[in-house]
């Protein structure tokens, strides 16, 4: 089972910025290697604490607005949102250990 979400243009504001719990938007390109290497993380992690946080995808080759607004000027780059407020953000690959770390920030 996916636990994690698509996201889009369209979808951004009701699936994020609307969220009840902390949210996870992992921005991505099927050109990017690094991605390629965090994806399986991000959904090893939605399984653990998909019942705490969101996780979602945006397609930044398909979803260019929200990247745009967002100033997502390198991939992969991971945000956090709570409250519909930008609270955390990361850029580049990165480990398991290192996400669990920032999951953990954020989550009851």
């Amino acid at each position: 089972m996916n636990n994690v979400i698509e996201v889009t243009d369209a979808t951004f504001a009701s699936e994020v910025l609307g969220a009840a719990k902390p949210v996870l938007v992992d921005y991505w390109a099927d050109w990017c290697a690094p991605c390629k290497q965090l994806s399986p993380i991000i959904e090893e992690l939605a399984g653990v604490y998909g019942d705490r946080m969101v996780f979602a995808k945006v397609d930044t080759n398909a979803n260019t607005r929200i990247a745009a607004e967002q100033g997502i000027m390198s991939l992969p780059t991971i945000q956090v949102w709570q409250s519909g407020q930008l609270v955390k953000s990361l850029q580049g690959g990165k480990t398991k250990k290192a996400l669990v770390k920032v999951i953990e920030e954020f989550v009851r």
